[in-house]
């Protein structure tokens, strides 16, 4: 009886606590981008590279976790399609994090110009954000609250397109050596990329409140 009463238990118990764990992880690994771009010292930065890359992998393990889930749970708290959604996006932006970190390593970027610094604490704001309106999933009590972060992170992956467009253009402007030019596009692409999926995250949680608030 014990495991048919857990089979049919209040959804909530497996997955939100999961989600919430995804929303702030997202929080702690932007915020390692934003002390990483931020460090002057070069010993400094790979010690922020590195806690960007541990937490990569928690992030994968949370989101393993919620796949399991939807592979053994019969009723969940929200469409299926949209869990998935919503933690592929999420994946999703801590790779691309994970990414623009690690390459700043292996390029061996020495200059970190001040559109990558803007980018970076422009996810953090935008993780911060998503982390609070994943809470609001349990129960949907605030839901003008979701409402106003899709809105703002709509606005702010509109903002990240135009950092980086404009940063690309003055490096084509003004950087002689063609090697480090494409190392530095690179890498604000990729914060470019981390942002247009904080977007699409907040694009799954519009589904879901138009679905269930």
């Amino acid at each position: 009886m014990n495991s048919i009463f857990n089979f049919f238990s209040p959804k909530d118990k497996l997955f939100q606590p999961l989600f919430e764990q995804a929303g702030s992880n997202l929080v702690k690994i932007s915020g390692a981008l934003v002390d990483t771009v931020t460090s002057k010292d070069q010993v400094k930065r790979r010690e922020h590279i590195k806690e960007v890359e541990k937490l990569e992998q928690t992030g994968d393990d949370i989101t393993h976790a919620i796949f399991l889930g939807l592979g053994k749970t019969f009723i969940t708290p929200f469409d299926r399609e949209d869990i998935h959604a919503l933690v592929s996006a999420l994946d999703d932006i801590a790779d691309y994090i994970y990414a623009a970190g690690i390459n700043i390593d292996l390029y061996n970027i020495k200059t970190i110009n001040k559109a990558m610094i803007n980018l970076a604490q422009l996810l953090f704001e935008m993780c911060t954000d998503l982390e609070s309106a994943i809470k609001e999933l349990r129960g949907f009590k605030n839901p003008q609250l979701i409402a106003e972060v899709c809105l703002r992170i709509n606005a702010g992956e509109s903002k990240a397109d135009q950092i980086c467009n404009t940063a690309i253009a003055v490096l084509f402007d003004d950087e002689q050596d063609a090697i480090e030019l494409i190392k530095q596009k690179e890498v604000l692409q990729l914060l470019e990329m981390a942002a247009d999926k904080c977007d699409d995250a907040a694009n799954v949680l519009e589904s879901i409140l138009i679905k269930n608030a």
